[in-house]
């Protein structure tokens, strides 16, 4: 595979950007995305300069990408560190040190090829390398109706935990089913 695993840089913000709207217009992404491409092409180029610079420098959040021989950005996979004392961002509180996988997207066309496998492995080796604060475990949540990425997840090595959230969404009404987004881990062995 020639393709390039790494973290973003803060002036590539326009990149990071175009991918996120992207990804935005999947097919999938009402079910794998908390975020609308209404919303997201609304905002202004200082919140993207901002969150990529942010994913950039290190600290809590990582962002990686897969990028082709061409320099075209094929995927995308960002960490989040949680630690038990922070506040929740998505999901159920953090009750240790972990990583939680957000963002995943990799383009259709390169999709089977092993960019997925190549992203997540940079961003799961990554998480196990921190020693402050040192994880845990990895999470990442999944949309019950989004059976191709769970069945990645679990070839990866994740596993449901049993937690489960409500999904956004429909289902907040009488009568109307609840749709859930199930978490999955992998634990450091």
């Amino acid at each position: 595979m020639d393709y390039v695993m790494r973290s973003v840089r803060a002036e590539e913000w326009p990149l990071a950007r175009q991918l996120r709207l992207d990804a935005l217009q999947d097919p999938a992404a009402p079910v794998a995305f908390l975020d609308s491409y209404e919303a997201a092409v609304a905002r202004p180029d200082a919140f993207w300069q901002d969150r990529t610079a942010a994913a950039a420098e290190g600290g809590d959040v990582r962002q990686f990408v897969a990028e082709s021989p061409e320099g075209e950005w094929v995927g995308t996979v960002t960490v989040l560190i949680e630690r038990p004392e922070d506040d929740v961002r998505f999901g159920l509180p953090a009750e240790v040190n972990q990583g939680h996988l957000v963002g995943v997207f990799v383009r259709p066309e390169v999709r089977g090829a092993g960019v997925t496998d190549a992203l997540f492995r940079v961003a799961v080796d990554w998480a196990w390398s921190l020693s402050a604060p040192r994880l845990e475990r990895v999470r990442l949540y999944v949309h019950e109706n989004n059976p191709r990425a769970a069945a990645f997840y679990r070839r990866f090595g994740f596993v449901p935990s049993g937690q489960r959230m409500p999904g956004p969404g429909p289902g907040s009404g009488a009568g109307d089913r609840r749709e859930w987004e199930l978490e999955y881990v992998i634990e450091r062995g």
